[in-house]
């Protein structure tokens, strides 16, 4: 949008002063004349044979006093106004150039303004944090591109790689070339789901409406029973009613993922899974915790990041995607909530997921 040239900043800021200067100065001079020359007459004053200065002489000496005395207010107040003006404008200055050089791609560059907390200090230390957040997302996107775009060439890959083998050899049995491209083809639609369903939920594109997370922790236990019974698994759930504001779909998602990632990486024999829901006074809580390998710091920090397995980047049954807690994480964001991470030190992984509480129902 282009818009006609206007003066600067600093051009009004100098006007404004030298303005105000002289409007003080005027009425300065006008006291003067108020207050003190109405008290002379106009008329000659004789004064033990000696004439004194009446009214109209000092007039005459006051009025081209008071011309020069403004112009060297104008000039003084133009001066002064232009180096205070540009003084004060200085970390505007280096804020203006930071967005420039943003604005050209580059996110590193940081204003680190000094000197003491004034709201200049205050708008270049939130404009530093905002690069830092845009940094990190740019970041994170742009490795989740390259790790998406490998996830995804692998399977077609691997279906070129079987359909080049099937046309070599016309007499392969063709139920078994279907049964892998059938997996294959599962695997890249599973994974396209996920991209889409972590994309919808980066965008915050969801209607938002009262849901109750322990209902939907039994929900989500429910449904993974069964794999949690072929395993020699067990469930243990517990909780508090736990009303929050977000998308059930979204939330049961999130809790689903929780407890296939608690499953599928536990123990091979008599392991369990813990889930409970708290509510606080201004939060609600879910806590899913299980057994399994020993995990190091290090390693659980990168979790949620996408395509990002604990145990490797194994292809297992029911391993999932990779995307499993990047979404549990990008839900949680999306629902301005906490994720915690916390490796237990007799093995396996407890993770807690804390959203704010829905306020009390009216009516």
């Amino acid at each position: 949008m282009s818009r006609a040239p206007g003066l600067s900043v600093r051009l009004k800021l100098t006007l404004s002063y030298a303005g105000f200067l002289m409007i003080a100065g005027a009425l300065l001079l006008a006291v003067v004349w108020v207050f003190l020359l109405r008290y002379v007459p106009d008329g000659p004053i004789m004064t033990l044979g000696a004439g004194v200065p009446n009214r109209d002489d000092l007039v005459r000496a006051f009025v081209p006093a008071v011309a020069w005395a403004l112009v060297f207010l104008l000039g003084f107040g133009l001066l002064g106004g232009w180096i205070l003006a540009g003084r004060m404008l200085a970390p505007l200055a280096r804020i203006t150039e930071a967005t420039r050089i943003a604005a050209g791609g580059s996110l590193s560059h940081r204003i680190e303004l000094d000197g003491r907390n004034d709201e200049f200090r205050e708008l270049a230390d939130r404009f530093d944090a905002m690069l830092a957040r845009l940094e990190a997302h740019v970041a994170e996107q742009q490795r989740f591109a390259a790790n998406a775009s490998h996830e995804l060439r692998t399977p077609l890959a691997i279906t070129q790689t079987l359909l080049d083998v099937a046309r070599s050899d016309p007499n392969r049995d063709a139920v078994e070339l279907v049964e892998r491209l059938h997996s294959v083809n599962t695997r890249a639609i599973d994974l396209t789901e996920a991209l889409l369903l972590l994309s919808r939920t980066d965008q915050r594109s969801f209607t938002r409406e009262h849901v109750d997370l322990s209902l939907i922790a039994e929900e989500a236990t429910e449904t993974l029973l069964p794999l949690a019974e072929e395993r020699g698994l067990t469930i243990e759930t517990s909780g508090d009613i736990s009303p929050t504001i977000g998308s059930h779909a979204l939330l049961l998602q999130l809790t689903t993922n929780l407890l296939h990632n608690a499953i599928v990486h536990n123990v091979p024999e008599h392991g369990t899974v813990q889930v409970s829901t708290t509510a606080r006074p201004e939060s609600v809580v879910l806590t899913v915790e299980n057994t399994g390998d020993k995990l190091t710091p290090q390693l659980v920090s990168t979790l949620t990041e996408p395509f990002q397995r604990g145990t490797g980047r194994i292809r297992a049954h029911h391993a999932g995607v990779g995307l499993g807690l990047a979404i549990v994480k990008s839900i949680t964001r999306a629902h301005d909530g906490t994720l915690t991470l916390t490796p237990l030190a007799a093995g396996g992984l407890r993770v807690t997921v804390q959203l704010p509480a829905a306020p009390p129902r009216t009516g």
